[in-house]
């Protein structure tokens, strides 16, 4: 088995990705304070066709070097939009049809993989602070919670890492 080389990774071009249907996921970062983990983020966002990145409140925004460090030119193809408050972008994707998903540990919290998808649906996932996670009053507006079920010691992922798993999994649920 030979590795592929770059260049025949049939990528597209930031003007192809920007005119290519996505995939009907918003992300919506609540108070995010590691910019590797924004720029990981959008290199997620872009991989999977995500409509829409929302930095919010403390997250950072790109311009900047460490965020541009891991997105690898992603935050050009990835559409995103800051946001002072979060409660407003949810009461907004609400409004526009989203069905708000929070991750985080919660009572009564849907395990990811039971988490049933429908393809007539838009989602928005809101993954939280590194250490405070989602805050409670976004939990509290948002649709449903969802976890990742995890088995170890920790029971903590890190955020870019979560985003990975919960985007890979709808994503293959909306494309089966």
């Amino acid at each position: 088995m030979r590795k592929l080389k770059n260049e025949e990774l049939d990528r597209l071009t930031i003007e192809e990705f920007k005119e290519t249907n996505k995939t009907p996921i918003v992300i919506v970062l609540d108070n995010i304070r590691s910019l590797n983990n924004i720029g990981s983020v959008f290199r997620t966002a872009d991989a999977f066709l995500v409509e829409k990145i929302y930095l919010c409140g403390i997250t950072a925004t790109p311009p900047h070097k460490d965020i541009r460090k891991t997105a690898l030119g992603a935050t050009e193809s990835v559409v995103w939009e800051y946001a002072e408050n979060t409660m407003e972008v949810i009461s907004s994707l609400k409004d526009n049809g989203y069905h708000v998903l929070a991750l985080e540990q919660a009572e009564n919290a849907t395990f990811l993989n039971s988490l049933e998808i429908e393809n007539t649906k838009k989602y928005a996932l809101i993954f939280g602070n590194e250490v405070k996670g989602v805050a409670q009053e976004v939990v509290d507006a948002s649709d449903e919670v969802l976890e990742i079920p995890q088995f170890g010691t920790k029971h903590s992922l890190n955020i870019s890492v979560s985003v990975g798993v919960t985007v890979w999994d709808i994503w293959s649920k909306l494309n089966t």
